[in-house]
């Protein structure tokens, strides 16, 4: 059953904030009261569970700001949230009697004092609170992988531009597919690189989880490999890979009118800083200790490729213990018959 928060038995459901839950045996009322965030997904630690199998165990989560907006935020779940037909990619506005659907639930959302004859909020007339910058932060579990091209400097410098230009466009888009089809979402395009967070549940996450991000990473590598075939290079395009595990602050850090949905804090940093560490160490691909220990259950009984390094992270005192391998070696050990069965 969902964890509904508490009424006032005095105030009908239907005068506050909810969410309608649209079912084959009616309408259910889901307030969104006590509280400033209520999460939807399959895993017992949300406030609404839901049980469609098409539903991420932590799907989608509401929040509300200080000027009484609420915000609509994907949790990177597999099959999307959307808001009137239009997939949630960065957090959005609720507007009162908007259509919300969660994989094959049909939800509204119902607030009659987030509309307004201009489809805009009350809020909405204080230019000041529009401007003022979104603090929606939730502390969550996570997985970043951060995919860096090699020598991007000097492939610039012997490119033409427009060509160059092609090349990051299309890999770009592809990179995004790939991490959409894998559970995840891009949260950064920065440059030459491409930032994925995985968002596990509330304080555990089961080896297969670890076998997704693995699986995304080998078909972002065999992606990049074709690609370089349709373009004339002055050397061949390689990439390198860190993966960290972690809790993180994940939330919206753009203002109203530009929000940002992205993780921040140290497990996101040392994502950043295993991937260029793969250099010091003359790998592909860096795991932190935490991704190791999570992925370590998919390694029994298996030929483990995943070597311990000690490794210099920029900004850290002390060295830090690192797994790492080629990614030859990754796509020899995903493929494995008993992982295969996996899939």
């Amino acid at each position: 059953m969902p964890h509904t928060p508490l009424l006032n038995p005095e105030v009908p459901v239907q005068s506050v904030p909810h969410l309608i839950l649209r079912t084959e045996y009616g309408e259910r009322y889901l307030p969104l009261v006590d509280g400033h965030c209520w999460t939807v997904g399959r895993n017992d630690d949300n406030n609404f569970v839901l049980t469609d199998r098409w539903i991420s165990r932590n799907h989608a989560m509401v929040q509300i700001m200080e000027t009484g907006e609420y915000y609509l935020i994907d949790l990177g779940s597999r099959n999307g949230s959307f808001v009137n037909g239009r997939r949630v990619s960065i957090p959005v506005v609720l507007r009162h009697q908007d259509n919300i659907m969660f994989g094959q639930t049909e939800m509204e959302f119902f607030c009659p004092s987030r509309s307004s004859a201009s489809g805009r909020s009350v809020a909405d007339d204080d230019s000041q609170e529009v401007s003022a910058t979104v603090a929606l932060h939730v502390r969550r579990l996570i997985s970043v992988l951060v995919l860096d091209i090699r020598n991007f400097t000097r492939l610039t410098r012997q490119m033409d531009e427009k060509m160059l230009s092609e090349m990051i466009g299309s890999w770009f888009r592809q990179a995004g597919k790939i991490i959409n089809q894998h559970g995840s979402y891009v949260d950064k395009y920065i440059g030459d690189a491409v930032m994925a967070v995985w968002i596990h549940g509330a304080d555990t996450i089961h080896s297969d989880e670890m076998l997704m991000v693995f699986r995304a990473l080998d078909a972002l590598h065999e992606m990049t490999d074709k690609l370089q075939s349709n373009y004339i290079l002055p050397f061949p395009l390689r990439v390198g890979a860190g993966i960290n595990t972690g809790y993180a602050m994940v939330g919206n850090t753009g203002s109203g009118d530009r929000p940002d949905y992205t993780a921040l804090g140290d497990t996101v940093n040392a994502a950043f800083r295993l991937e260029t560490a793969t250099k010091q160490v003359q790998q592909d691909l860096a795991l932190g200790q935490e991704t190791y220990a999570y992925a370590e259950p998919l390694l029994q009984n298996l030929a483990n490729p995943l070597r311990p390094y000690q490794v210099d992270l920029k900004g850290y005192e002390s060295p830090t213990l690192a797994y790492a391998c080629s990614f030859a070696e990754l796509h020899q050990l995903i493929n494995h018959p008993s992982l295969r069965s996996k899939e």
